[in-house]
């Protein structure tokens, strides 16, 4: 890393800080502010509408404790994010949230949501499902419709209707802050990278969980006192996958500390996250509405439906535009989407010979020295690989 002043130092570790333990910032908000708390679950709910109503939105993050009190709660197939979820709600931790707010349709996601309401009773939970098939006709409407109830409930969870002049307020703030976490993202891309993935994470993270003007005006502290780096000869990494939650540091870590650099990701606390902004000067349930529905076509889900946008080819994209000499993809345990896509994105890889490796993550974590060998495995084949590259695959 390369850090040319000590304010930018200090607002790198706050950020770090606030990723790290966000139920620790969200307390400490509501005793500063006296203001009420959204639980948001991943991952298109659009956070504008509760920023608008003046609450703070945060996106509910797998915390660092092993399961205990709720793992008879759900069965052990379901993925570790919703496991955990459930394990939080079970042992109190969610009870200093107000409300929660939902717009996804998984079925594990929407189990761990039973358990929250069943255990935290007091705090209302929102379910707008949004439309999954994209290109229906149906489509927009039904869009539309859906972010027209979260204002409205919102709006009845705070007291008084959300305005449009709010809306677009709240739209300005979030985009900026995007705007800025695309700009690390497109230094990164150049190759030259002044922040571990860790780090990169932990700006992404702590942008889900604080106060959006407070955060960026972090980020810019940060961004103005970095320097860069050169383009040495560490391998170039993309890192995909993850679709709901962060990848734990540790993993991140131990990846560069291999010898490779993550010059692009896809991940959801990564370029997923940050890949859309919400159109601005139109009306904001038009603008929310396009947001969700264009969403797909900058980072395309296995869980949406979109023909004119695939995946696998986004991330070949991204492999060229990066220079990314291979990519690993990071799939959490049991997410039925992933998996069910994943075939298609090593069949293009293996089309475009790319070298590549998957791991799987669980909640409780994977033995470092396994990663460790795998990495080094894949990069070692990298390195020895004569280009064009040949077809070659480290399989799971």
């Amino acid at each position: 890393m390369t850090v040319v002043s000590d304010a930018a130092l200090g607002a790198l570790a706050t950020l770090q800080g606030v990723a790290s333990n966000p139920d620790g910032y969200v307390q400490q908000w509501k005793v500063r502010t006296g203001g009420r708390v959204i639980g948001v679950l991943p991952m298109n709910f659009p956070r504008e509408v509760v920023h608008a109503a003046g609450a703070l939105p945060v996106l509910l993050q797998e915390n660092r404790e092993p399961d205990s009190l709720g793992r008879h709660l759900l069965a052990e197939f379901y993925c570790g994010y919703t496991r955990n979820l459930a394990d939080s709600a079970a042992k109190g931790t969610l009870d200093i949230y107000d409300g929660f707010f939902l717009a996804d349709q998984c079925t594990q996601l929407l189990g761990a949501v039973d358990v929250v309401r069943s255990a935290v009773p007091d705090a209302p939970v929102f379910l707008g499902p949004l439309p999954t098939s994209l290109t229906d006709d149906w489509a927009r409407d039904q869009t539309r419709r859906t972010v027209r109830s979260f204002i409205a409930e919102m709006g009845l969870f705070a007291g008084s209707p959300i305005t449009e002049t709010a809306l677009a307020r709240s739209i300005a703030l979030s985009n900026e802050n995007r705007r800025l976490l695309r700009g690390l993202f497109a230094a990164r891309r150049a190759g030259n990278a002044a922040l571990s993935a860790p780090q990169v994470q932990a700006l992404v993270k702590s942008s889900m969980v604080m106060d959006l003007a407070e955060h960026t005006v972090l980020l810019r502290r940060v961004l103005a006192g970095l320097g860069t780096v050169p383009r040495d000869g560490r391998i170039r990494i993309h890192l995909s996958g993850h679709l709901c939650h962060a990848p734990r540091p540790e993993l991140l870590a131990v990846i560069e500390e291999c010898g490779a650099v993550v010059v692009d990701d896809d991940l959801f606390t990564g370029s997923r996250y940050l890949s859309t902004d919400v159109a601005e000067g139109i009306d904001p349930v038009e603008a929310l509405t396009g947001w969700y529905l264009e969403r797909d076509a900058t980072a395309p889900c296995p869980t949406r439906v979109k023909h004119e946008a695939d995946w696998e080819d986004t991330l070949m994209a991204a492999v060229e535009s990066s220079g990314a000499e291979g990519v690993i993809v990071l799939m959490a345990r049991f997410c039925e989407p992933h998996m069910l896509y994943y075939p298609e994105l090593r069949q293009r890889l293996n089309e475009r010979g790319v070298p590549h490796l998957l791991i799987e993550t669980e909640h409780e974590g994977l033995p470092v020295e396994t990663v460790q060998t795998r990495v080094e495995a894949l990069l070692e084949r990298i390195r020895r690989s004569p280009s064009p590259r040949p077809i070659q695959e480290v399989t799971a």
